[in-house]
């Protein structure tokens, strides 16, 4: 039994080359020192690519891509169909992980100077597979169709509008059409499933290409320099001297990470479940905070905290601006030292650009410039609202706190940062001006005018209008005012201009 065996397995590599192809593959030789906990990012990446592909399919089988049935679809995954949950979760963390380990592993490979000759494309192939993950990340969201996704989409999609000339066309292909709709959803879900997955494929496989080709990068060691004469014989040196194979050599650490990496994931999917869905997407719900997933918490928080004069050149200008100087890294400095010990400034810039990233994780998850939602429902409306002020004024308090603005707008310092302070909108805005601003809308404001009956906004205008300081005096409509001077200087009678004579 044994021999036919062997004779069978014989037969399948003559004519497969199965032994060749592992010999070039995981047999294939590497550096001692590469077998270190610094190098197992890459493997922990691509065991969480393998749980969102197989956890991506079981999903697919059960959700419809239609925006009367998408929604549902997931409520019966969380509620219905055996293990849906569970499943909804592991892909949900797994991305999460994903996402974190792939930073890990872009700056392991910066700081180890791995993207220096001769190993530039390797670096290339692996910015456009964070770039693609990325896109994964954002697509899969738009799939929870919810208010987080509904408003998320259109968040992005205003983002998009805003590039000049072609700003409209690239919102119309986003969206399938002028809004939000089931077309939306179809052409997400094809680049979900079917576009940027088979991207990330076909480019893992030039990326795993090249690493075996151009070789794992050595440990680097301070005063070892990289030169474009001599690394390749060097390298090839150090192989043949002290390399070992890959399996089963050097794979030890990598397999235990990703066991790690692995249980972490079933434990995050156990614990916490999945992700939404949060509310049925509802255009005509405008009294919501939508966030997105962790991976965009950061431009979450920059968007909200950035002056509404620098939005439109920073979201056309900074994405090309961090694109543009991730693919040139490889060639500002393809050569010298690798050592992070003789490299401070690339070390000083990946702490630098991880405390702001983090700072603004935290910043979108806690949201500061916008308190919870709904938290004032319940609490009376606050004296300093009510005293001094006329009835109208008073009912204009009333609409001020049952509607909820100080969600985004602060008076006396309490309230939201997203909206500008209030306690001197007198002195900036006439009653006219209010009016429009509260019905109309305008910036980031939604326009309120089918949420507030013409009363309220009147009372409501009445309200505001008080709100400036004693020393100074509230907004004048300089037209009218030289209207009325007109008026009083001219005669308008016969009689007037004769006494006006006199």
């Amino acid at each position: 039994m044994i021999e036919r065996l062997r004779k069978i397995a014989i037969w399948i590599d003559d004519r497969v080359y199965v032994s060749k192809i592992f010999a070039a593959t995981a047999g294939h030789h590497v550096p001692r020192t590469s077998g270190s906990w610094f190098y197992v990012f890459g493997s922990g990446t691509l065991l969480c690519f393998m749980v969102q592909i197989v956890t991506g399919i079981c999903l697919a089988l059960v959700y419809v891509p239609s925006s009367g049935q998408a929604y549902t679809s997931l409520e019966y995954l969380n509620y219905q169909q055996q293990f849906g949950w569970f499943l909804r979760a592991m892909h949900n963390w797994g991305s999460n992980f994903m996402v974190a380990i792939m930073l890990a592993h872009l700056a392991q490979v910066f700081l180890f100077g791995a993207f220096k000759y001769p190993r530039e494309m390797t670096w290339i192939s692996g910015v456009v597979l964070l770039l693609c993950t990325l896109g994964m990340a954002f697509t899969g969201q738009v799939l929870r169709f919810d208010q987080d996704a509904y408003w998320g989409l259109g968040i992005g999609a205003a983002m998009a509008g805003r590039v000049p000339v072609m700003g409209p066309a690239i919102v119309h292909m986003m969206l399938g059409g002028p809004i939000i709709a089931g077309e939306t959803l179809s052409r997400f879900f094809t680049l979900h499933v079917f576009v940027i997955p088979g991207s990330i494929l076909a480019i893992v496989s030039l990326h795993l290409r090249l690493v075996l080709t151009k070789g794992i990068n050595e440990y680097p060691v301070p005063g070892k320099l990289v030169k474009k004469e001599t690394y390749t014989e060097e390298y090839e040196a150090e192989i043949k001297q002290s390399g070992v194979p890959f399996f089963p050599k050097a794979i030890s650490k990598d397999l235990i990470f990703s066991g790690l990496v692995l249980m972490g994931i079933v434990f995050c999917a156990a614990y916490f479940g999945p992700a939404g869905p949060h509310g049925i997407p509802d255009p005509t719900q405008i009294n919501t905070a939508p966030k997105p997933d962790f991976f965009f918490l950061w431009l979450y928080g920059v968007l909200s905290l950035m002056p509404d004069y620098m939005e439109t050149v920073v979201m056309l200008t900074a994405p090309f601006i961090v694109i543009g100087i991730l693919f040139a890294v490889p060639f500002i400095s393809n050569t010298g030292e690798k050592s992070p010990r003789r490299r401070p400034v690339a070390v000083l810039s990946v702490l630098f650009i991880f405390i702001v990233l983090g700072a603004f994780n935290y910043l979108g998850t806690y949201a500061p410039w916008s308190p919870k939602m709904e938290a004032w429902t319940s609490a009376a409306t606050p004296t300093n609202y009510l005293e001094g002020r006329s009835p109208l004024e008073r009912q204009g308090a009333l609409v001020f706190h049952n509607k909820q603005c100080i969600n985004c707008h602060s008076i006396g310092g309490e309230g939201g940062l997203r909206g500008p302070v209030l306690d001197s909108v007198a002195t900036r805005l006439t009653g006219d001006q209010l009016v429009r601003q509260v019905i109309q809308g305008s910036g980031n404001m939604p326009a309120y005018g089918k949420n507030l009956s013409p009363p309220e906004v009147a009372a409501l205008v009445a309200f505001m209008s008080t709100l400036h300081k004693p020393t100074e005096a509230p907004a004048r409509d300089s037209t009218r005012s030289a209207q009325a001077a007109s008026e009083i200087k001219q005669p308008n009678t016969t009689a007037e201009m004769a006494n006006a004579k006199r």
